[in-house]
This record gives structure tokens, sequence and C-alpha cells, in this order.
């Protein structure tokens, strides 16, 4: 690994697990019962804007020249009616740096993740971080599963993925907080967001037959069709219930070997995935021995901009026949 991408993981490594910080605090100090009952959407607010600021100030300092390109802008907590959030954002990330920041320094942070990779404009940089510092919103509100994810793109394609993932455990018996990382050509590892020093290795799963098969899918049916995932199951001889959960984290659950295919069904025509919600977690699942493609059996294309303009849907498998689960999906989707 070249001295350049080795400091990039390292700090990949450190503004993720800043970033897991924040987004724990914020759960400990604004979600609340009541919170809940009012389907108050503060607190992801707060969360997902501090969350791309820690990560963005790292960068800023100790790769100063790397473009970002991210999910939030700050363009809310700068109106009139955005003070309070802006206030609890600030606060979030004044604690996470143990040192006092300004609203606009901010602001400014969360900018930086402004770049667009407009395919084919000579301006547009050749590599860049994309981020999304919450994946997962539902299921940070509920306390289950959601991830940080930061990946790192060369001429379209993902050279480093990380991913924090603060509801899984780098162990069964472990506690909750895993990063997992994964670089071209370098295999997956999973790390303890505790940096206690174990490492494992990432694998995914063979299985015998479909029978053995467990699959994952979204929590929110509105993120994937999960009627189609039944009937594409039952096909293929899938009898297990499937493992639902929020964000990114699925692809650690594949690469680990805790499930063995991954499906995110259009439930339109006309939409594409965001480059963010899946580049960290794709190289993480192919690089433990997997494969990822889109529900047509092309490989994500993250050389379109901020979408996965040519792709539709993701197919992502581990130790089962890929090309069986597309041709479950042929004609139906």
């Amino acid at each position: 690994m070249s001295d350049g991408m080795a400091q990039r993981e390292r700090v990949a490594l450190e503004a993720v697990r800043r970033a897991a910080r924040v987004c724990r605090a914020v759960q400990d100090g604004w979600i609340t019962p009541e919170s809940l009952e009012k389907r108050d959407k503060s607190p992801v607010t707060v969360a997902d804007f501090a969350s791309q600021a820690v990560v963005a100030e790292l960068l800023e300092r100790e790769l100063p020249g790397d473009a970002l390109v991210a999910e939030e802008d700050a363009a809310e907590l700068r109106a009139e009616d955005g003070e309070e959030i802006a206030a609890g954002v600030v606060a979030e990330v004044s604690a996470v740096l143990g040192r006092a920041v300004e609203k606009e320094q901010v602001c400014a942070w969360i900018d930086r993740g402004a770049t667009d990779p407009i395919p084919g404009d000579p301006l547009a940089p050749r590599a860049y971080w994309t981020l999304d510092p919450i994946d997962g919103t539902k299921g940070f509100l509920r306390r289950e599963q959601y991830a940080v994810a930061l990946a790192y793109l060369v001429d379209g394609q993902v050279e480093l993925g990380v991913l924090a993932c603060p509801g899984l455990a780098l162990e069964d018996d472990g506690e909750p907080g895993l990063v997992v990382v994964a670089r071209r050509g370098g295999g997956t590892r999973f790390y303890a967001e505790s940096i206690d020093g174990r490492v494992l290795d990432g694998r995914v799963a063979s299985a015998a037959s479909f029978a053995d098969v467990r699959f994952c899918e979204s929590v929110e049916a509105a993120h994937s069709d999960h009627d189609l995932s039944v009937i594409v199951a039952r096909e293929l001889g899938i009898v297990r219930p499937p493992l639902r959960m929020d964000s990114q984290a699925k692809y650690a659950v594949l690469a680990r070997g805790d499930a063995s295919v991954y499906l995110r069904l259009p439930t339109r025509a006309d939409y594409r995935e965001k480059i963010w919600d899946h580049a960290a977690g794709a190289l993480v699942m192919t690089e433990a021995g997997g494969r990822v493609t889109d529900v047509d059996g092309r490989e994500l294309d993250f050389s379109q901009g901020r979408t996965l303009a040519g792709n539709r849907g993701v197919v992502a498998t581990g130790g089962v026949d890929h090309e069986a689960v597309l041709a479950a999906l042929r004609g139906r989707v």
C-alpha cells in the first residue's frame, strides 16, 4: 500500500470513529420517549450535521487537498429557523473536538462536501471521498442499526471503504461498536471501535444450498420491494426469514458470513441510488469474497456523479450463485 493510501486509511479510521462518538452522544442527549412519540427528527438532524462536520474537519486538517462529496450542506443551519439545530450541532462538534468552535466554522466544514463530480467535467476531481454521515436514520432513532460510511474513489473506482457500525459488535459476546475497513486488493478487516487491538478478517459464508441461506434487506418497505423479495426467496428455495436492518451495516453482516444475499430492489422506476449509500459497503463486500451488481447484473458504476445513474437497485451475494439470484429477478423488476 502506498504511503498516501496508508495515510488515508489511518485518517478514515479515525474519522468514522469520531463520527460514531458524536452520533452516540446525540442519541444519549437528544432522543427521548417524547421526541420519538412526536416523531421529532431533530436528533438525527443534529447527528447528521455533526457527524459530517467532524469527518470533514479531520480530512481538511490531515488531507487538505482531498475533495469531499457528501450528503449534507449547511443551508439549514444558516437559516433563521435553524438556530436551535445549529446550536446543538456546534455544541456536539465542540465536545468531540475538545475545543470551542464557531457556527460558521462548523458550516464551512459541512459545506466541504458540496463537491460535484460531474462526469466529463474537466474541472471535476479525479479522486475524492464520499460520505454518508448517518446511513440508516430510522435505525439511528430506534437505537438499532445505522452506519457512518466513508469511501475514497479514484477515476470512479472505490479504492478504500470504511464503515463504523455502532450497533454491531466485533464478536457475538462483545460490546457494540464495530469498524470495518476494505482496501482494493487488500481484503476486508473488522476492528472494535474501542481500538482494543483485535482484528478479524472478513470472509463471506459458503452455503451448500439456498435452503441454508439467509438474506438481508432494508427495514423500510419504501427502500426496497419486500413483496418481490418474498417471491424471489421462494423461487430460490430460501426458507429462513429475512434479516431486516437499516444502513450499510448489511454489507458488514454479509462480509463476515452472517447472511449470504442482500437485495435492494427498486420501488420506483426512476429512482437511482446515491454513491455514498453503497461505495464503502460494496468494497467491504467484494474484498471479503462476495459479489455486488445491480438487478440487471451490471457492476456498480461510481463514475456517473452523485448517483449510480447507470444502475438499478443492488444485489450482493456471498458464497451462493449470484447468477441464480439475478435469474430469479429477471422479468420481475
